[in-house]
């Protein structure tokens, strides 16, 4: 039968020899994270004659809330090193904080559940809930702890050598750019080099993530890097969101920056770079899908489809051009699916689109979205021609209210809970009961 433990009680338990005798007190657990299977304890440190040394978990007969009984009295002295691929239950997780996947966010763990079992003993539950801060007072009240499946949770481990061997996304694989987004900017420095890390395995993701970040956020973790790292986040960075990370550089490092982008990515930044940030030159996106009046609406649909580098917000709309890249009439994606595929474009488009000029301050154009139910906004000169296309998200972006970002998060929902794979132990009650 299996036989739970918490790791709260066994710290600074008696370690007693096979004679009876203590011999030292437990100073810390190791476990082996293995992928999808719980962490299995490969060993104690203990405390013994003014020193930490190690003991292999096959040395430990018992693990119990009183004493930890050893199987032998004989103990190696040698002073403990930790070793790669090395979890210190004390040192990495009691009292750090771990990242929840499922509502990513960043929480704390206040307690571990150590189990038992034929392989030998494995982590398999954290309690994620404070305890009462006076015990005394609170008798009879004190918090039920919230136990979790180790599972649902991704260790943040400040030994560089030992977080590798997890893999390069783990869990974090799990969340969207933004869910990411915001637990670095929850995150302190350590916990923030420790994501950024994770995410660095996927330049792609690296940048989608650089581009959801705040603005003080992005500049603070931008200024950490190399002039040459810093382009490499850039240069697969939305050439929008690209110039505004530069514009928030400090001034000195901004031409480095610029040198070592590859060359269509810097002409698509200085051309932005070159608008006011707050108007609708500065927040467009350079990439626009444009088609001549007399193509199919099959031939629209296609190049839709193809336009794999375009941002997908930007795609809900095909733009018809002229001599020059005059616009001459737009089309939404839902009009071309409902049309005919053999119709010509300028037969089923809106010949007289709704446009704003590069120097239209964001507001106006966030009002011209909202009378016309826009998704996106070309952006032209005053000589019609199309310069870019603004997306509804972008001007969201800009014109919801810095408290509205920083206010309360709404409560989430209950955990959810992924099913269980081959010998998962449910927790649906607290271990042990």
């Amino acid at each position: 039968m299996e036989r739970a433990v918490y790791f709260a009680q066994l710290l600074r338990r008696p370690l007693v020899g096979g004679d009876g005798e203590v011999v030292g007190r437990l100073a810390d657990v190791i476990v082996r994270l293995r992928g999808r299977d719980y962490p299995l304890v490969t060993g104690l440190v203990a405390r013994m004659a003014g020193r930490e040394v190690f003991l292999p978990a096959e040395q430990v007969a018992d693990l119990g809330a009183e004493k930890i009984t050893l199987a032998s009295p004989r103990v190696d002295l040698r002073h403990f090193e930790r070793r790669e691929g090395e979890v210190l239950l004390r040192a990495d997780v009691l009292g750090h904080r771990v990242i929840d996947v499922a509502d990513a966010e960043l929480v704390r763990a206040y307690d571990i559940e150590l189990r038992q079992r034929p392989d030998g003993w494995v982590l398999t539950c954290l309690d994620t809930r404070r305890p009462p801060r006076f015990w005394g007072v609170l008798a009879g009240h004190a918090a039920r702890p919230d136990w979790r499946d180790w599972k649902s949770f991704e260790p943040l481990i400040g030994h560089a050598r030992s977080a590798r061997v997890r893999g390069p996304f783990a869990r974090l694989g799990r969340l969207k750019p933004a869910d990411l987004a915001d637990l670095l900017e929850d995150a302190n420095r350590t916990e923030s080099h420790e994501i950024l890390q994770t995410v660095h395995a996927d330049p792609e993701l690296e940048a989608d993530v650089f581009e959801e970040l705040e603005p003080d956020s992005q500049t603070r973790l931008l200024r950490e890097r190399s002039d040459t790292e810093i382009a490499q986040v850039i240069a697969r960075m939305r050439a929008d969101d690209a110039a505004d990370a530069i514009n928030d550089l400090p001034q000195s490092r901004r031409r480095p920056v610029l040198d070592a982008l590859p060359a269509g990515q810097r002409t698509k930044v200085l051309t932005l770079m070159g608008f006011n940030p707050s108007s609708a030159g500065g927040l467009m996106a350079l990439d626009v899908l444009t088609m001549a009046a007399s193509s199919t609406v099959a031939e629209a649909l296609r190049a839709a489809g193809e336009a794999r580098t375009l941002q997908p917000e930007a795609l809900t709309s095909v733009y018809l051009v002229g001599e020059e890249r005059r616009l001459l009439g737009v089309v939404t994606l839902v009009e071309l699916l409902q049309a005919d595929p053999a119709a010509r474009l300028e037969d089923v488009a809106d010949r007289d689109p709704v446009r704003a000029g590069p120097d239209t301050d964001v507001e106006d154009v966030a009002l011209l979205m909202t009378d016309y139910n826009l998704l996106t906004v070309a952006v032209a000169d005053d000589e019609d021609r199309v310069l870019g296309v603004i997306t509804v998200d972008d001007v969201l972006d800009m014109v919801i209210p810095q408290e509205w970002r920083r206010r309360e998060p709404a409560p989430h929902p209950a955990h959810r809970v992924a099913e269980p794979g081959p010998g998962d132990v449910p927790h649906d009650t607290p271990p042990g009961s």
